[in-house]
């Protein structure tokens, strides 16, 4: 008797809420093909030039609107400025479909959304994106954590423009020197540096919060790379981790987060999953 094989279940429509540098290579990978996904729509603040960066996919797809996105796909992956945060992802928890949040900081001053996914049956995902050692943090968050300590050194052109310095009129330009320009809690840098530290608000969520979770931020002229070091205090375990990101097209950000975000992706459908 022959077995019957089961339903090839529709892969996933992706929606790409963003076309800049994680944007593009995220469609880039979608394109090439990810199990269980493929790219149905993008937006983009500049459409002509997000149409003509379309040439390079096998398969371009429309550029529309962010309030365009919702019904042409089953999940949206955020990869905008931190401040769309609530426009993009709001209309697909409704839906009950699940969002892929890059600007992890912004979901802090936005906690409705949390409350709006459980009402509606939908998902809030944050890859671990330029970060390493979530997996532990989350571990050892299900013991007592007595402390969390985030020092993360960035070339100057990194965080130049930051609302914190502005406000706080610090100049880094031109500087010879490591400057430790902000020290305070994960919350606090989040309002502050916007564009730059998802991954210590990522960091804190999995462990005791945004409000107990230290942070350093230093511009250095003397380094190249994003630079995160990790200092982990709990009952089950004390680590440390660090980790040194090449910057990608937009110097704010590590290339290594959108190859996360790929793995997430991956991860989601795979029929083996390896970490927590």
């Amino acid at each position: 008797m022959n077995a019957i094989a089961p339903p090839r279940r529709r892969p996933l429509r992706v929606a790409i809420a963003g076309f800049g540098a994680i944007g593009q290579a995220l469609a880039l990978a979608l394109d090439r093909g990810i199990p269980g996904f493929e790219l149905s729509v993008v937006s983009a603040r500049e459409k002509p030039a997000a149409a003509r960066r379309m040439e390079q996919l096998r398969n371009p797809v429309p550029v529309l609107d962010i309030a365009e996105l919702e019904p042409q796909a089953d999940l949206v992956v955020e990869c905008a400025p931190a401040a769309l945060l609530p426009s993009i992802v709001e209309p697909f928890l409704r839906a009950g479909k699940n969002a892929v949040v890059i600007s992890a900081g912004a979901l802090l001053q936005h906690d409705h959304l949390a409350s709006l996914a459980a009402q509606h049956g939908a998902h809030i995902i944050v890859p671990t994106g330029a970060l390493i050692g979530l997996d532990a943090m989350l571990a050892a968050a299900e013991g007592e954590v007595t402390s969390v300590r985030m020092i993360t050194r960035k070339p100057v052109r990194g965080l130049l423009g930051a609302p914190y310095l502005t406000e706080n009129n610090i100049r880094i330009e031109g500087i010879e020197a490591p400057l430790r320009v902000f020290e305070g809690t994960a919350r606090e840098a989040a309002r502050g540096f916007p564009a730059n530290l998802n991954v210590a608000v990522a960091l804190s969520l999995a462990g005791i919060g945004p409000d107990r979770t230290r942070l350093e931020i230093w511009a250095d002229p003397t380094v190249t790379r994003n630079t995160h070091r990790i200092e982990v205090e709990a009952d089950s375990a004390r680590f440390a981790m660090s980790i040194e990101n090449v910057p990608s097209d937009n110097p704010k950000t590590g290339r290594i987060t959108a190859l996360s975000v790929i793995a997430c992706l991956r991860k989601m459908q795979a029929p083996l999953r390896i970490g927590t």
